[in-house]
C-alpha cells in the first residue's frame, strides 16, 4: 500500500499515479485519502488524489470543501468567506473563482 513519507509527499516507490491506482482496493483508497486531507498539500497533489477517488468511485464529501474546484489550490484560512441567505461563498485567492455551498 501507498505511504505518506516524513514530508506528507506520496511514498509510492517508482509506480506512477496510474500504477497505484491500479494496487490500492478500494477500501485501502478511502483510509488513504482521510490521512491525505489531515495536513496542506500542492495542487499537484491535490490533483492525483482527484484522480485516485474517480477511478475507485469514491465520494470526497466534506473534503472537496478544502480546495478550489479550478485550480486545486487548499483555501487558506484567510479566504474571503462571505454567507448570504443560507449559501456559503468562498472566492479562491490563487485564480478568483467562486464556491458556493448551501449551509
Amino acid at each position: 500500500m501507498a505511504k505518506l513519507n516524513n514530508r506528507g509527499n506520496l511514498n509510492s516507490g517508482h509506480y506512477s499515479i496510474k500504477c497505484l491506482m491500479k494496487k490500492l482496493t478500494k477500501s485501502e483508497a478511502e483510509n488513504y485519502i482521510k490521512e491525505f486531507f489531515k495536513t496542506k498539500r500542492s495542487q499537484e497533489e491535490i490533483k492525483k488524489i482527484k484522480r485516485l477517488t474517480m477511478h475507485h468511485n469514491i465520494k470526497l464529501g466534506e473534503y472537496r470543501k478544502n480546495f478550489c474546484k479550478k485550480c486545486f489550490s487548499q483555501f487558506p484560512k484567510n479566504a474571503l468567506i462571505r454567507i448570504k441567505n443560507k449559501i456559503k461563498i468562498i472566492r479562491c485567492k490563487n485564480c478568483g473563482c467562486v464556491s458556493r455551498w448551501k449551509i
